[in-house]
């Protein structure tokens, strides 16, 4: 990518209301990532229990798979997350922290009753670009 991701919060609109960009703009001379929503699974494949274990395994897969492609959090352009259970904000901010540092992709966040499994608490898919 010749030129970086741009992320923007302009000033007419409410500050975002956690740890993400209202825009990310891509330039023009990117190729697009769509990875598939991630899960908790560890590489015993077992699904945590908690959803703070399955928060930590899913980060991990992401900066697992982006990395099989050459990349890393800085070239996200866009996190879904869909949770089946109240996310514990102190503790996943922290681990996006980690993970994102304070250039911060766009969000979408979503309550559901259920996911693929019956046991997955949180998923997350990822746009990236490089």
């Amino acid at each position: 990518m010749k030129s970086k991701l741009v992320r923007k919060n302009p000033i007419q609109v409410p500050n975002p209301v956690g740890k993400y960009s209202h825009i990310t703009i891509i330039p023009k001379d990117a190729t697009m990532y769509a990875f598939s929503g991630q899960i908790g699974v560890g590489h015993d494949d077992q699904l945590p229990k908690t959803i703070h274990e399955q928060i930590t395994n899913t980060l991990k897969n992401i900066e697992i798979i982006l990395a099989s492609e050459g990349m890393d959090a800085t070239q996200v352009v866009k996190a879904n997350i869909w949770a089946t259970e109240e996310i514990d904000w102190d503790y996943f901010d922290h681990k996006w922290d980690t993970m994102f540092g304070d250039s911060y992709p766009s969000m979408t966040i979503a309550y559901v009753s259920a996911l693929g499994l019956p046991d997955i608490k949180i998923e997350i898919d990822i746009w990236a670009a490089k």
